[in-house]
């Protein structure tokens, strides 16, 4: 199911969305509402995995700097070290 929401944007992204729906054949509403759709769920996934880092956080549930340093000094070189752990 769908529905209706109206939103302002400036006369240039009107334009280049217009442009757009034509060169894709596709209407200016389906093209909103899959960049809005897009955008959602990349905000939504950040936001959870920002609060889940802060869990961790709280919890105690870190890795030292210095141990992920060396870690990522590592990398390419014939000793190349495994990820550290908690």
């Amino acid at each position: 199911m769908s529905t209706t929401l109206s939103l302002r944007i400036d006369e240039a992204t009107k334009e280049r969305l217009e442009a757009l729906a034509k060169r894709s054949r596709r209407s200016k509403s389906f093209l909103a509402a899959e960049a809005i759709a897009s955008y959602v769920e990349a905000e939504s996934w950040q936001l959870d995995e920002i609060a889940a880092g802060l869990d961790d956080l709280e919890q105690g549930r870190t890795i030292g700097h210095e141990a992920v340093a060396g870690w990522l000094r590592s990398w390419g070189g014939p000793d190349e070290r495994k990820m550290p752990g908690r």
